[in-house]
């Protein structure tokens, strides 16, 4: 892990900052950097009249924050009643003493985020630790139409049904609901620190963390953020459930994406891109590897413009899953084929090596397979974390 760290250091001070990352006047040095994100997926039932506690699970941690406040797939104005910040106490819904904070956009409490769009709030001064979860509470006082979500949270946050004057609470009193599966309205956190830039990971449901043990935080993002610590170095989970590297689907594909939910963030230095495997499986079927090569090639293009390099990872084996067929495996190992030996991308991740089964390179190893022979449980999510951070370790 040193020589991660090592390589790491030297890498990202020899990069070249990247538009995504801005100096913040006066602050000696420090920067703004992406510490956790949630890509918006699509949108659920809004909750006019309650707040909205939901957890957020920081990478790296700063003297002041700014929080995202998303209507990205809002088909009205959202006006939001207040929003708060505060650092969680324990594992319910509560706030440590003294942590409480309101949270402003052009000194405002009040604000309306139009449809199709997202807000960044003005500077919030709190400290926060790496690793810490933070509660950023959202209320909405009226009925604005279907609320932007992130569907896969595989994280408990909270609401107060009666959410009028409750947004600031330290205590957890009025949070007496749960809301288990999604994240409403917030799409990221960045925050002020010395930090060296960020990582963003570009994916599908095995980037969003399906598979893994709710509550836990052991989304391989999550674990990669664990490794790089350390190093002051963010990681921003942009994985999307059903997500596609060339058609939209589930939200708009890994391409018509790539600046919103990746190479816009905060401090972003590097790109890692895990999509594809729904492409194959999709209905219909992507089947030509030239069209993924295109995109990738593409994709690294984009990046590299921003001085971002990218590790591009190898698609896992499926077989035992409902869509696995002796065809679309052939597809993936065309795909792979790519990925490791054309030298598109700065570096490689292989998933794929690191999670099959020795005894058949088109399934997952057992100790990785939840079940469903497709995604990860949490020690295949520890592997694949592994893997990219030695994709990683080339620039030491």
């Amino acid at each position: 892990m040193g020589k991660v760290v090592r390589g790491l250091a030297a890498v990202l001070l020899a990069l070249v900052p990247g538009t995504a990352s801005a100096a913040v006047p006066g602050g000696t040095g420090h920067s703004w950097t992406g510490s956790w994100e949630a890509a918006p997926s699509g949108t659920t039932a809004g909750l006019p009249g309650a707040a909205v506690r939901n957890v957020v699970h920081l990478s790296v941690g700063g003297g002041a924050l700014r929080v995202r406040i998303g209507n990205r797939f809002g088909v009205a104005p959202l006006r939001v009643g207040a929003v708060t910040v505060a650092v969680r106490r324990g594992s319910g819904a509560g706030a440590v003493a003294g942590s409480m904070r309101v949270v402003t956009f052009r000194g405002g409490r009040t604000v309306v985020v139009p449809a199709g769009r997202e807000l960044l709030s003005d500077p919030v001064r709190l400290t926060v630790r790496a690793a810490a979860d933070l509660l950023v509470t959202v209320f909405v006082p009226d009925d604005c139409g279907p609320a932007t979500e992130h569907r896969t949270a595989l994280q408990t946050s909270y609401v107060a049904r009666d959410g009028a004057g409750h947004a600031g609470d330290e205590d957890d009193t009025a949070y007496t609901a749960k809301a288990v599966s999604r994240w409403y309205y917030v799409t990221g956190v960045d925050v002020r620190a010395t930090t060296r830039g960020s990582v963003v990971a570009l994916g599908d449901s095995l980037t969003d963390g399906t598979g893994s043990t709710p509550d836990t935080n052991h989304r391989w993002p999550d674990l990669l953020a664990d490794r790089l610590r350390r190093h002051r170095l963010g990681v921003l989970n942009a994985g999307i459930g059903g997500n596609r590297l060339l058609r939209d689907g589930t939200a708009p594909s890994a391409l018509a994406r790539l600046d919103t939910d990746a190479l816009d963030r905060a401090g972003v230095r590097f790109l890692v891109l895990f999509e594809g495997v729904n492409d194959i499986n999709g209905t219909p079927a992507a089947t030509d590897p030239d069209a993924y090569a295109a995109a990738y090639r593409t994709i690294v293009a984009r990046a590299h413009a921003r001085g971002i390099r990218v590790v591009g990872v190898t698609l896992t084996p499926y077989r035992g899953h409902p869509a696995y067929s002796a065809a679309r495996e052939g597809v993936r190992q065309r795909v792979n084929a790519f990925i490791r030996e054309r030298g598109v991308f700065d570096a490689v991740a292989d998933a794929d090596a690191a999670l099959r089964d020795p005894a058949d390179a088109g399934r997952l190893s057992p100790r990785y397979d939840p079940g469903d022979h497709l995604h990860f449980d949490d020690d295949g999510m520890a592997a694949v974390a592994s893997a990219v951070g030695k994709a990683l370790e080339r620039w030491r």
